[in-house]
């Protein structure tokens, strides 16, 4: 089930694989993101120190968060893989210019997962052809509807 969806990736990003990982999150960023307060438009995925890590996934605390806990929306997530998964996505990264994205916030098992795509960038006519396939595909189905 689906949480929250990041779009604009797919706008701007050929993605090529997909891999789901697990969050380090504290407790009220859980609450948080159940309640749906959760944001990936500005969010992408680095490598530091052999380990991935979340940065701009922005998630919103909730009004009765406890007094005790400074809540930072925007703080570094660390991202949960095989190690396997994790060297092999560090060698695409490193050497052949593709990014990381994330794709998808969902759950799995009462678990939160964020689904990362191992993407190379859209240039701008890559964008304007997609647009124009998506376009097409519409004026196909509106005209295939009105026979």
């Amino acid at each position: 089930m689906s949480i929250v969806q990041n779009r604009k990736a797919f706008h701007d990003y050929f993605v090529e694989e997909r891999f789901e990982a697990g969050l380090v999150l504290e407790g009220w960023e859980v609450k948080a993101i159940r309640a749906g307060r959760a944001q990936l438009g500005e969010a992408y995925v680095i490598v530091k120190n052999s380990a991935l890590w979340l940065i701009g996934a922005h998630i919103s605390a909730l009004p009765t968060a406890s007094t005790h806990v400074n809540p930072d929306p925007v703080r570094t997530r660390k991202l949960l893989l095989h190690a396997e998964e994790i060297s092999k996505l560090i060698g695409k990264v490193e050497q052949r210019g593709y990014t990381l994205v994330p794709l998808d916030l969902h759950y799995k098992g009462g678990r939160v997962k964020l689904e990362i795509g191992l993407a190379k960038g859209k240039q701008l006519h890559d964008k304007r052809a997609t647009e124009r396939d998506k376009d097409w595909q519409r004026e196909k189905q509106r005209l295939l509807r009105t026979r």
